[in-house]
């Protein structure tokens, strides 16, 4: 009998046809997507898996469903959506797919502001060759700095690894400080698996003791009711006066007007955000003109290589849900990711 799969994303024909080649059983419909409404009844009544980005059906369409792999890490924005709350689908994200190119993101912002890159593009535009610029652009060098990254998940594990050569020490939060291990999904190569890049981890209630040690700060924990403004006035003052934050999490969990008073007061000397409560950021946001801030447009995850390790890391979950194996990334309403 033919595990049927729905896809409902514009991967290539080629991810396809790798993906069906994960066993004989496997029978995968693909559709380009809009809405419910472009892909015919017959089939939402069949499916047992659902691989999507944002389209999901009703309970009632799919009775056959057992399975959702989303196409994001992030998927706070449907956990009420009727499908997504129904008892017995398991509900899987994209954690760790995208963790190459946003731990690339997050280094490239370290940089760009610990060498003044803001400053230096600023003068290039006014033809500029400061008498002082040995003092207007000294750099804040990474080497024997502290980094703290609240939230150590595949992300934050990928950005240890690219830290490794700049001769920083790394402080990490997880929420189970007895188990570095992680037991995710992690693609060969990357991340740290056993948890031995980072000097020390602290439990998330110690987080104010970690910010205490810190030059920088990066923020990669998932959006729940725990870490809901948990960036704030209260937790930004723990910092080492002239701190740089780097936020690649999601909007709501960096308190954005507190880091503009941060940055005025000196307290942050530098702050790159790439998410934001309100997408898009509204043109008239104070934001954009605070000195000290690097905005991207929640881009970090961007790659050309996106939908391939998107496909690799379905191919896993599919290779161990025919098997009988717990799926990579799974879902606990109980934890909010």
């Amino acid at each position: 009998m033919s595990i049927e799969v729905l896809v409902t994303v514009p991967f290539s024909e080629t991810l396809i046809r790798k993906m069906s080649s994960i066993s004989p059983k496997v029978n995968i419909s693909a559709f380009n997507a809009q809405s419910i409404h472009d892909i015919p009844t017959e089939v939402w009544n069949k499916i047992e898996i659902l691989y999507t980005g944002n389209i999901l059906p009703l309970p009632e369409i799919v009775p056959n469903l057992s399975w959702i792999q989303f196409h994001f890490a992030g998927i706070d924005r449907y956990l009420e959506e009727p499908i997504v709350k129904k008892p017995g689908i398991q509900i899987t994200t994209l954690s760790g797919a995208a963790a190459p190119q946003i731990a690339e993101h997050v280094l490239a912002m370290m940089l760009a502001m610990s060498r003044k890159l803001p400053s230096l593009l600023n003068n290039q535009r006014n033809s500029g060759w400061p008498k002082d610029r040995f003092d207007r652009f000294e750099p804040f060098e990474l080497n024997g700095r502290t980094v703290g990254i609240i939230g150590y998940g595949s992300i934050g594990r990928q950005i240890a690894r690219l830290l490794q050569p700049f001769g920083v020490e790394i402080l990490a939060t997880k929420q189970n400080v007895m188990d570095p291990q992680d037991h995710g999904y992690i693609q060969e190569g990357f991340g740290d698996r056993d948890g031995d890049l980072v000097k020390r981890l602290y439990p998330p209630q110690a987080l104010k003791s970690m910010l205490k040690e810190c030059n920088f700060v990066i923020v990669t924990v998932p959006l729940t009711k725990q870490t809901l403004n948990l960036i704030n006035s209260k937790t930004l003052s723990e910092l080492k006066p002239g701190s740089y934050l780097v936020d690649i999490s999601r909007g709501g969990i960096v308190n954005i007007n507190d880091v503009i008073d941060a940055l005025k007061s000196g307290q942050l000397f530098g702050a790159a955000l790439d998410v934001f409560p309100d997408e898009p950021l509204p043109q008239n946001s104070p934001l954009w003109q605070t000195p000290g801030m690097i905005i991207s447009p929640h881009i970090s995850g961007g790659s050309q290589f996106y939908d391939e390790r998107a496909a690799n890391l379905f191919e896993e979950n599919l290779q161990r849900y025919l098997t009988g194996l717990p799926l990579y990334n799974l879902f606990d309403p109980n934890r909010g990711y």
